[in-house]
Order: C-alpha cells, then structure tokens, then sequence
C-alpha cells in the first residue's frame, strides 16, 4: 500500500497552470463521513483521526501540488440517517501546507456525536448539491462517502448514485469493515456494486483499526491524482450476482415485523 503511494506521488509531477481562474480547480472533493449509531465513540474518534492525519500528511499536499492547477476545494459533512447540519465544514480552497493544516484543524474541533439509522443515499444527494451550487468548478467532481453498513433510511441508494454520476459526479467509497458486516458478501461488494460511480471510481475497504490512517490517506491521494487502485472486489464472471442493494432496508424492516 505504501509503496502503491510512492509511486502515485511520481505520477503526479505535473507543472501547475499558470493564471488559472480563482474558481478553478483540479477536484471538488466533498467528504461525507459516517458518524452512525453501528460505530462506537472509539471507532469515530479513530475515523475522525484518520482524516485529520491524512489532511496534514506530506503525500496528500504533494498530490494537491502536483495537479494542473496546484490546488483542490474540499468541503467535509457527517451523516447518519440524516445530515449532521452542525458538522458541515464549507468549502476551502487547499493549495499550500497552510491551508491543509487550517482545515484539518476545523475538522479535528469538532465534537463527536453518533446518530441513529444510516441513509447513503442522502450523503451522496447532500454531496451534490453541495458541488453543484458550491463556487468552485473542478476538472473532476468527487463525492467521497465513508460508511460502515448498508442503506437503511431516506431513497434508494442506487437511485441517487446513478443521478450524481448521470451529472458528471464520480462516487468513491470507503468501506469501514471492523465488525461482521450486514452486507452478505462483505460490505466492500455492496458498496462497489450499491454505491461507488462515474470514471475510475473505486472502493476501499478497511479491515483493521490500525489501517484507517493510512487507507483514508491513500484515498485522499488517488482521488486527487485522479488514478484507480487496483480492484479489491471482483465478479468472478460478467453475469456474477451482485450485492442486494436494498438489503439494508430489508433488515430494518424485518426489525419492526418481528
């Protein structure tokens, strides 16, 4: 994995674009992470470190440099089965160690506080409209979703996926696997089935907590340059079976019909 980073970064030596707009950018990145109930107070402190590393490591400033501009927009938001309306950080323009440094700092103020049920499908229409009305105007447009379960509240989740791609929106996944998953087949299937799309999307599973730090910041990095990992699941034929994207309302209905 580290090595795959390594050569990322020399991937990436493109000379920035000189007098490009104020509004432009290489990538809108929207961070949309999963502050649910299914997660406890340790696993969302771990989370919430991760991204906070990630933002401040060399490698990420290195990929944000390394594009055609020179700088990316980010904006972050945690969902559970709504959106935390208090979480949302606005978006900020990242182009120097500085700038990484300050968001990061917004992030890791915030309190940390679970919420009850888990709607991906929200996340993903809040990411958006979060791209489409925000002022910037990327070259890709990402919506980056972190969960540890399956839609279970609000839309559909393939619904509102196939919308934001229709759009031009690529969707990409973190899969945070620390415990049995309610997904038959693993989590990290249903979200690269359910969830992921749009050009080189990609998901990336996490298995173990002493992992989230450095799988959140090789996400950071392959979403910014802009290169697909090697696929972590793969349909062993074309006509394979895929995930059941509605498995997880399924199981909260069966819940209530005991």
């Amino acid at each position: 994995m580290l090595t795959t980073l390594a050569v990322l970064m020399g991937l990436t030596g493109v000379v920035p674009t000189v007098g490009a707009g104020a509004n432009e950018v290489d990538v809108t990145l929207v961070l949309a992470v999963d502050t649910s109930r299914s997660m406890d107070f340790e696993e969302i402190g771990i989370q919430r470190d991760g991204y906070v590393e990630a933002l401040k490591h060399k490698e990420f400033i290195d990929a944000v440099k390394g594009g055609l501009t020179g700088r990316i927009a980010i904006s972050y938001f945690e969902w559970a089965g709504y959106v935390v309306q208090d979480s949302m950080i606005d978006w900020q323009v990242i182009e120097t160690e500085a700038d990484a440094i300050a968001f990061a700092d917004k992030l890791d103020a915030r309190p940390i506080a679970t919420q009850r049920r888990t709607s991906i499908s929200t996340a993903i229409d809040q990411g958006a409209s979060m791209i489409t009305t925000g002022p910037f105007r990327g070259r890709r447009e990402v919506i980056d979703v972190s969960g540890d379960g399956p839609n279970n509240s609000g839309s559909p989740v393939t619904a509102t996926r196939d919308k934001a791609v229709a759009s031009g929106m690529i969707i990409n996944g973190l899969a945070i696997m620390l415990r049995p998953s309610d997904a038959p087949g693993g989590l990290d299937k249903y979200y690269a089935d359910c969830v992921i799309g749009g050009p080189g999307s990609f998901v990336l599973p996490v298995q173990r907590i002493e992992d989230f730090a450095i799988a959140v910041r090789r996400k950071l990095v392959l979403e910014i340059s802009g290169i697909s990992p090697s696929p972590t699941v793969e349909r062993i034929a074309a006509d394979a079976p895929t995930a059941d994207c509605l498995i997880g309302e399924k199981q909260w209905r069966d819940i209530f019909d005991r």
